[in-house]
C-alpha cells in the first residue's frame, strides 16, 4: 500500500536542468512542488558533476553559453558568484594527427597534405554544383554540406561510433539541429584568417556557436548550478525527493488529479497527488508507467537511446595538455572523446600534481563496454591514452568509472514519427501533463533549450492553456547558432500556439 505524502500543486519527475528549472520557478510564483529524483545522491542528470576522492568530473562537457536572455539571468540569478570565464580550445585526433578546432586552415593542409586537401575541395565543389535533392540520412546532409571527402575524415568515424548506427541510418534532423550554422566556406574563411594573424575580434558568438573561443563555467562544475537550485526549491517550501523512481502516473478523470507513485532505494512506495505533472523522464518510461497505458505505447516503445560512460583516470602530470577536449576519430580505439577536466575548471583538481581526464564510450546498456567491471575498463582507457600517445601507462595513478543511461536521444528514421504520436496522444488526451528537457522530449537539446523549454511549461502552468509551443525551442537554427549570449528574449521568440489550439 502506498503512503501518501499530501497534495501538490505541481509534480515532476527528474531533478536534471529542466525538472529543478521549473521547480525553482514555480516555487518563486508561490506553488506547491515536489521532484522526484531516481539518483541516490545527485541532481542535475546529465548535467551533474560527480566527485571521487575529491576530483571532479562532468559527465561530458557542459559549456554555459546561450543566446537566451532569460537563461543567462537565470543563471546568474541562481549562482551569482561561481562562474568564471574559460578559454575553449579542442582540436581533433586523425591519424596519429591534431587538428586544432576551430580550423587553422595552414594547419590543416600541412597534416592532411596537398592531395587530400585538393581531394576534399574537389569533393565540395562536386557537392555544391551536385547536390543530393532527397535529403533523408545525417550522411546525406552532411555530404552535401561539406563534400564526400572531408565527410568521411571528420564527421563518419567519430558519428557512428557516438551513435552505433550507420551514418546513412541517421535522420538529417540531427545534423540540421546541431552544426546546421557550420559552413565550410565560413569555418576556412575563419581559419585562414586566424592562421595569417587577421582576425583581431574574437569569436564571441557573432559567428557560429560551434566556433566560440571562450564560456562560462561554474567553478565546480555543472553540478554546482544544479545543486544550488535544489536549494532553492527546498528553500521555498517545497520538497526533492532523492533515490525515488517512477512507478506508475495515474490520472482520475472524476478528480482531474495526478497520483505519481514512486518507489525509493529499499522499495518504500510514495504517492503524490498533483494538479500538473511535468515529466523530464524518457519518453519511452513515461509511456510505460501512464495508467490508463496510452494507444501510442508501440511507438513509445520503438524509441531508441545511446548509453555513455566516463573513466576517469589520474594521471601524473601537473600539466598534461592543454585542451578542454579532444575529438578521437580513430577506428583504431574505442574512446570517443578525452575531456580535460583541469582546463575546464582548475578547481575540478585538487592535486596540483595530478591530472584528472575523461575518456567518453559510447556504448548501448547490457553490450561488452557497458558490461565490463571498472577494473577493466581502467585498463582499456589507460592503453588507449598511451596508444594515443597522451600519455604513458605508468603515469596513470588512479581511474573510476560512471555510466549514464539513455544520455543520447537515438534519430533514427522513424524517431519523429514516434515522437510525434506520442506527444499528440498526451497534449489532446492530459491538458495538465508537460513532457520537457532532452529526454523527455526525445530532442538532443542543450541544457539551455532543456531549461527553456521548462521556463516556458511553468508560463503555461500559469495561464492554464499551453499559450506556448515548447516543441519549437531550438527549432529556428538561426536562433539556435547566430548571436550574442543572452541578446535574445528566449519566450517572446519562441512561437505562441494558435488560438484555435489554446483550448485543446
Amino acid at each position: 500500500m502506498a503512503n501518501p505524502v499530501g497534495t501538490v500543486d505541481v509534480a515532476i519527475i527528474g531533478a536534471g536542468p529542466a525538472g529543478l528549472t521549473a521547480a525553482y520557478l514555480l516555487g518563486k510564483a508561490g506553488y506547491s512542488v515536489t521532484v522526484i529524483e531516481k539518483d541516490p545522491r545527485y541532481v542535475g542528470g546529465i548535467s551533474r558533476t560527480v566527485e571521487h576522492e575529491g576530483f571532479r568530473f562532468d559527465i561530458g562537457g557542459h559549456r554555459f553559453f546561450s543566446r537566451s536572455k532569460e537563461v543567462v539571468d537565470l543563471w546568474n540569478e541562481i549562482l551569482p558568484d561561481d562562474f568564471i570565464e574559460r578559454p575553449r580550445m579542442s582540436r581533433i585526433y586523425y591519424e596519429g594527427r591534431f587538428y586544432s578546432y576551430p580550423l587553422r586552415a595552414f594547419e590543416a593542409l600541412w597534416n592532411l597534405g596537398v592531395w587530400r586537401s585538393a581531394l576534399c575541395m574537389a569533393s565540395f565543389a562536386k557537392a555544391k554544383l551536385l547536390p543530393n535533392r532527397s535529403v533523408k540520412s545525417f550522411e546525406d546532409w552532411t555530404v552535401n554540406a561539406f563534400g564526400w571527402k572531408l565527410y568521411s575524415i571528420f564527421f563518419k568515424t567519430y558519428t557512428e561510433k557516438v551513435w552505433g548506427m550507420p551514418c546513412d541510418a541517421m535522420s538529417a534532423d540531427w545534423a540540421a539541429q546541431r552544426i546546421k550554422g557550420l559552413s565550410l566556406w565560413g569555418a576556412v574563411t575563419d581559419g585562414l584568417k586566424r592562421s595569417l594573424g587577421l582576425n583581431k575580434r574574437p569569436n564571441d558568438g557573432m559567428a557560429v556557436k560551434t566556433l566560440l573561443e571562450s564560456f562560462r563555467y561554474p567553478r565546480l562544475g555543472p553540478g554546482m548550478m544544479w545543486e544550488a537550485a535544489r536549494d532553492h526549491v527546498v528553500a521555498h517550501g517545497n520538497h526533492v525527493l532523492m533515490d525515488h523512481k517512477l512507478k506508475q502516473l495515474a490520472f482520475n478523470d472524476v478528480t482531474q488529479q495526478w497520483t505519481m507513485t514512486a518507489t525509493d532505494g529499499e522499495g518504500a512506495q510514495v504517492a503524490i497527488k498533483a494538479a500538473h505533472v511535468i515529466s523530464s523522464a524518457p519518453m519511452r518510461e513515461l509511456a510505460s508507467r501512464l495508467h490508463p497505458l496510452p494507444a501510442a505505447l508501440p511507438e513509445a516503445a520503438n524509441l531508441k537511446y545511446r548509453d555513455f560512460l566516463t573513466v576517469a583516470l589520474m594521471i601524473r602530470s601537473p600539466d598534461l595538455f592543454p585542451d578542454n577536449w579532444i575529438y578521437i576519430h580513430d577506428s583504431k580505439v574505442k574512446v570517443g572523446r578525452v575531456q580535460n577536466f583541469r582546463s575546464w575548471s582548475p578547481e575540478m583538481v585538487p592535486d596540483p600534481d595530478l591530472a584528472c581526464v575523461g575518456l567518453e564510450y559510447f556504448c548501448f546498456e547490457g553490450d561488452g563496454l557497458w558490461s565490463a567491471s571498472d577494473d577493466e575498463l581502467v585498463a582499456l582507457a589507460t592503453k588507449e591514452m598511451a596508444q594515443l600517445g597522451l600519455c604513458e601507462a605508468e603515469q596513470v595513478v588512479g581511474g573510476t568509472v560512471v555510466r549514464q543511461e539513455k544520455a543520447y536521444p537515438v534519430y533514427d528514421e522513424d524517431y519523429a514519427a514516434n515522437v510525434e504520436v506520442l506527444r499528440q496522444e498526451i497534449e489532446t488526451r492530459y491538458p495538465t501533463l508537460h513532457c520537457v528537457g532532452r529526454n523527455g522530449m526525445h530532442r538532443y537539446n542543450n541544457q539551455d533549450h532543456a531549461m527553456m523549454t521548462a521556463m516556458l511549461t511553468v508560463r503555461n502552468i500559469e495561464a492554464g492553456a499551453r499559450v506556448y509551443d515548447i516543441w519549437a525551442v531550438n527549432e529556428d537554427a538561426e536562433y539556435h547558432e547566430s548571436g550574442n549570449e543572452g541578446e535574445r528574449a528566449a519566450l517572446a521568440s519562441v512561437r505562441a500556439v494558435p488560438e484555435r489550439l489554446k483550448a485543446a
